[in-house]
């Protein structure tokens, strides 16, 4: 049965008027995609009305909070001790996200304990991933 680890976090989403909208993100990683975190979004922030989920790489969060990282659509990078910003780009724009860094780091030490880093069980992500590449065979 695959560990799922769920951690309910505030962020603020910063607005271009420079105004902050305080917005419930869920922090989720499993290991049944053991690479990655989520950040799970509620229907009410997206332009669609629907759920919204980022993935990117547990690397990344790691990294992108003791210094800026990111290529391509996730960019992620300290505001001071207590400040951690995700950058969200897609082809509609930006969306800038302020979290509490102690939350992302407690977020993240937890899910050591479900895979440490460079432990991960690559097994069924693999599989998926070559079944994927080869359209499902």
């Amino acid at each position: 049965m695959p560990i799922t680890l769920e951690q309910p976090t505030g962020a603020h989403l910063l607005t271009p008027d420079d105004d902050e909208l305080a917005v419930p993100v869920t922090l989720r990683y499993t290991c049944a995609d053991p690479l990655a975190v989520h950040l799970v979004f509620p229907a009410w922030i997206s332009l669609d009305d629907e759920e919204v989920t980022w993935t990117f790489a547990r690397s990344l969060l790691e990294e992108g909070l003791g210094a800026p990282a990111g290529v391509g659509s996730v960019h992620i990078r300290p505001g001071g001790p207590a400040r951690t910003y995700v950058e969200f780009r897609t082809p509609a724009g930006v969306a800038v996200v302020r979290f509490d860094t102690p939350a992302l780091r407690r977020f993240l030490l937890r899910s050591y304990e479900i895979a440490e880093p460079g432990g991960e069980p690559l097994g069924p992500a693999l599989d998926r991933g070559l079944a994927s590449m080869l359209g499902g065979v």
